[in-house]
């Protein structure tokens, strides 16, 4: 066989490749969603806290991260609930292999996780600290509400897009979809794992407290370690 025709064709193998019109949307949303945007909005959040151009401490609070988290992590979950919706209404009364109820059940698992963050967003306290309109605040105190909404959420998040690669995996085994899309996701989860690994070498993993506010240590964040796996703090 050709090997644009090996491509081309059906990961079983089989001749012809037809799917109904909502599991072809579905697949397309759930993989902007769960496959780009979120996992980059995840990765802006952890690396992007300080640029490298910035001058950090001198310039503190660089906005650019925040803003491109949230019109990331926003815009991922707007298309992980078109793609929910659609998956709702087209499999309704449908059955389904032991595979697909799989994919179902660990979809709607993500579904969840991913409402649950923007939500948890909503609750993740007042700022305050000195820029603020008031010093006292969750994130400026780092009270215990604010400690575990960084626990949960970084967890949550982490885990989750973690996860949505094997859900997508599935997923296209389940549709029986061209061998070039599995490949063409796995050269581009090689290259995030990549990203992933050599921003971290490079200590680009900044603590969120010191990027905002430096690192002084009259402020009172300052004198607690900071929360998360591998995440660097410049001075102490």
């Amino acid at each position: 066989m050709p090997p644009l025709d090996w491509l081309m064709a059906p990961l079983s193998g089989a001749t012809t490749h037809e799917i109904a019109s909502w599991t072809a949307w579905h697949a397309r949303l759930m993989v902007l969603g769960w496959g780009l945007l979120l996992p980059l909005g995840a990765l802006v959040a952890r690396f992007c806290k300080v640029m490298p151009s910035q001058g950090w401490p001198h310039r503190l609070d660089n906005p650019f991260w925040w803003r491109a988290h949230r019109v990331l992590q926003w815009s991922g979950v707007l298309a992980m609930t078109v793609g929910a919706l659609l998956a709702w209404r087209g499999a309704q009364g449908a059955g389904g292999s032991g595979l697909a109820r799989l994919h179902a059940v660990a979809g709607w698992a993500l579904c969840l996780a991913g409402w649950a963050q923007v939500a948890g967003g909503f609750l993740r306290g007042s700022k305050g600290g000195p820029t603020d309109h008031r010093l006292r605040g969750d994130h400026y105190d780092m009270t215990p509400w604010r400690l575990a909404f960084e626990r949960i959420h970084k967890t949550v998040g982490w885990l989750a897009v973690a996860v949505a690669v094997g859900v997508i995996a599935l997923g296209l085994v389940v549709a029986d979809a061209p061998r070039w899309m599995l490949l063409v996701l796995g050269f581009w989860w090689v290259a995030l794992g990549v990203a992933f690994s050599a921003l971290q070498r490079r200590g680009r993993c900044i603590d969120t407290y010191q990027a905002i506010w430096g690192p002084d240590p009259m402020h009172p964040g300052n004198r607690i370690p900071p929360v998360g796996w591998g995440v660097r703090r410049p001075f102490h």
